[in-house]
């Protein structure tokens, strides 16, 4: 498919990472479309990638084969009744949602059309090149979900899942996870700041400590995360004796309930939508 032109309707700070990622990664430019109603948008995405943008959607959606639909949840079923009424035939062209909560059969609903289709679940960092994609598709052949997978690693890695209902998952371990870890940062820079550190102190030790600890597991993939753990934590040690108090207080089971609390979210949102 290295011959297919992909169109990014509604072009926010996500799917301008991942323009971003596919240009870093051959792409090419005039491979790309980008759409926006912001013009300010349109010319930085064109500017800085030198992609191909409009304003009309529909003309998008004319001019490429793979249909990236990245806007919000709630403007999707109006967007869709756009391309219904447009008159243009998209039987034959990929559709990838990025849009959490609406499922591949509401998305068909709202096409009228039972059209190939992915969803994805990209997270924040991605914006960086360290994100993670969950991938879920429907319909489509070897060649597509190669395509599809090269488009999206190009913002860090990409993973596939087999059911359709692990979309909720991957939200749980990687979608909203980054506000997880942020949550124990914030933790921890308040209790620096209480013991008398500045706020810049404060922010440098825990960004810095976090970023190592994460560079740590990186670099050593053949170590558990548990073990990882265990290498610094001594016993009787103050490490102990902090990581103890954390495991009397049920963090581990904290963790787990807060994800399956993302989870739910994730499906009520399903029957909402």
């Amino acid at each position: 498919m290295s011959n297919k032109t992909i169109a990014f309707i509604g072009t926010g700070n996500m799917s301008y990472a991942i323009i971003g990622g596919m240009i870093k990664n051959g792409f090419t430019p005039n491979s790309i479309i980008a759409t926006n109603r912001n013009q300010d948008k349109l010319a930085k995405v064109a500017a800085d990638f030198n992609v191909q943008t409009t304003s009309d959607n529909n003309q998008a959606l004319n001019d490429a084969d793979v249909i990236v639909l990245s806007v919000k949840p709630q403007m999707m079923a109006e967007l869709c009744q756009s391309f219904q009424d447009s008159g243009i035939d998209f039987s034959n062209k990929l559709f990838i949602s990025v849009a959490a909560g609406i499922t591949v059969n509401r998305l068909r609903e709202m096409l009228a059309h039972p059209v190939k289709m992915v969803r994805c679940m990209p997270n924040t960092p991605c914006l960086l090149g360290r994100g993670v994609c969950g991938l879920y598709g429907d319909g489509l052949d070897s060649e597509e979900r190669n395509y599809v997978e090269q488009v999206f690693s190009a913002t860090g890695i990409a993973t596939w899942v087999e059911q359709e209902s692990q979309i909720n998952d991957i939200i749980a371990v990687t979608g909203s996870s980054p506000a997880y870890f942020f949550l124990f940062m914030e933790a921890i820079e308040q209790k620096a700041k209480a013991l008398g550190f500045s706020d810049e102190q404060a922010r440098q030790l825990v960004q810095q400590t976090a970023l190592g600890a994460a560079e740590m597991a990186v670099s050593q993939p053949d170590i558990s995360i548990a073990q990882l753990r265990a290498n610094v934590t001594s016993k009787g040690g103050t490490t102990h004796a902090a990581v103890e108090h954390l495991k009397s207080q049920n963090l581990l089971s904290t963790v787990a309930g807060a994800m399956d609390a993302c989870i739910a979210r994730a499906e009520e949102m399903e029957q909402e939508i």
